[in-house]
């Protein structure tokens, strides 16, 4: 018997996973796509790791740029996570429309996300279908604060001094799960929650 590829879609459904975008930028050309194969790697030096499909538009841009931009979503723009999701003029020509700025870099930060991870690629090794890629952060942020590992690399940064001027709203992650987007409950809104 073998793993048949929907099934093991089906069963991998099952972790419930935030929605990201990574982002990146080679020369002139933008690139970004809808990504839950993300985490976190390491404290010292602070790694992290992304996996991207072989066949992905973006994938040669990080090979190539060595750099990427990882967007955590809020439950409000999940038209942000299904337009980088899609293959469409929308996406390729247009960037989905959505406002960027850029910390050290050059990939693009989506404006109004939960938080934000820079990094450069420091390795990047096979994964079957996907190419797993190796990032050291060099800056990092949430709209309360951001953070860059050298105080050079903040140069190069168009993001603004406050984001939000000053009105920051908690939002809650989007998240995805068993095929679907979802949002958190919070303790507030819980009526059958155990106090």
């Amino acid at each position: 018997m073998t793993i048949e590829k929907d099934f093991f879609r089906q069963v991998m459904g099952h972790f419930a996973t935030g929605v990201t975008v990574v982002t990146t930028r080679y020369q002139d050309k933008l690139g970004g796509l809808t990504v839950n194969a993300f985490c976190s790697v390491s404290l010292t030096p602070p790694l992290i790791l992304v996996c991207i499909d072989l066949a992905s538009q973006t994938f040669p841009l990080i090979r190539d740029g060595k750099v990427f931009a990882v967007n955590m979503l809020t439950e409000e723009q999940e038209h942000l996570s299904r337009c980088f999701a899609t293959h469409s003029s929308e996406r390729f020509e247009q960037f989905c429309r959505t406002p960027y700025h850029t910390a050290a870099t050059g990939a693009p930060i989506l404006d109004n996300t939960l938080a934000f991870i820079d990094a450069r690629v420091v390795a990047e090794y096979p994964g079957g279908d996907h190419g797993i890629f190796l990032g050291q952060v060099v800056a990092m942020g949430t709209p309360h604060q951001v953070v860059f590992a050298h105080e050079a690399d903040s140069e190069f940064s168009t993001l603004p001094e406050n984001p939000l001027n000053g009105t920051v709203e908690e939002k809650g992650p989007l998240v995805y799960y068993r095929a679907k987007y979802d949002r958190l409950a919070t303790t507030e809104s819980c009526t059958t929650c155990k106090q």
